[in-house]
């Protein structure tokens, strides 16, 4: 916490909430529903630091073949991303620290399911180019942050790709827990199709 703290008096101008450029359909839906049962004093920022806490413990779950409950905690975890996103977006609460490692905490999830899973039980040239394509994500928000002094925020296509991502990883698990090959021809399909999305979505940052 003291880490935390540190940092947040070093850099204030990332915590300092601004005011949504849009609300998306979806998040009315979540401020109606889920939202509601998050304690006011819960911030957007501390919903993207559970997410990246929680990440270990899935890699564990999933190391260890324990497929199930590794799935279960998997899907909550990739739900907060929904969560905080929303959060920030229908309360005003948006900061630079959210923009920057929302995203950030999203390629940490679906990186170490991809080490655990795509290498696995996939072609390893899938899992390279999944991998790749998140790693030039990351190096276009850092060029976009330090260079052009921009953060660049997701677009409608890197959601899109996220949620094929968390839906063929889920797939995927199911597939293991049936002993499925038809469902894991199913889950690369699905994370060919995510792959085409990111590429559209490195498109529409500009490349």
């Amino acid at each position: 916490m003291d880490i935390i703290q540190s940092f947040k008096k070093k850099h204030p101008d990332l915590f300092d909430y601004m005011e949504a450029k849009e609300v998306h359909p979806h998040d009315y839906l979540m401020a109606r529903t889920f939202l509601r049962l998050i304690p006011k004093s819960v911030t957007p920022n501390q919903i993207t630091l559970f997410r990246v806490l929680a990440t270990p413990l899935v890699f564990f779950l999933i190391l260890n073949g324990n497929y199930k409950m590794g799935g279960f905690v998997f899907l909550a975890v990739a739900f907060t991303d929904a969560l905080d996103g929303s959060l920030a977006r229908t309360k005003n609460m948006v900061t630079k620290f959210g923009m920057m490692f929302d995203p950030l905490a999203d390629k940490l999830l679906i990186g170490t399911m991809v080490l655990l899973l795509v290498f696995e039980y996939f072609n390893p040239f899938l899992g390279l180019m999944i991998l790749s394509l998140e790693i030039a994500f990351i190096l276009i928000g850092f060029v976009s942050s330090y260079t052009f002094k921009t953060i660049r925020m997701a677009n409608v296509w890197g959601k899109i790709k996220m949620l094929l991502q968390v839906t063929a990883v889920c797939v995927t698990l199911l597939a293991i827990f049936l002993s499925s090959p038809e469902l894991l021809n199913l889950a690369a399909w699905i994370f060919g199709l995510a792959i085409g999305f990111a590429v559209v979505s490195l498109f529409a940052h500009g490349i």
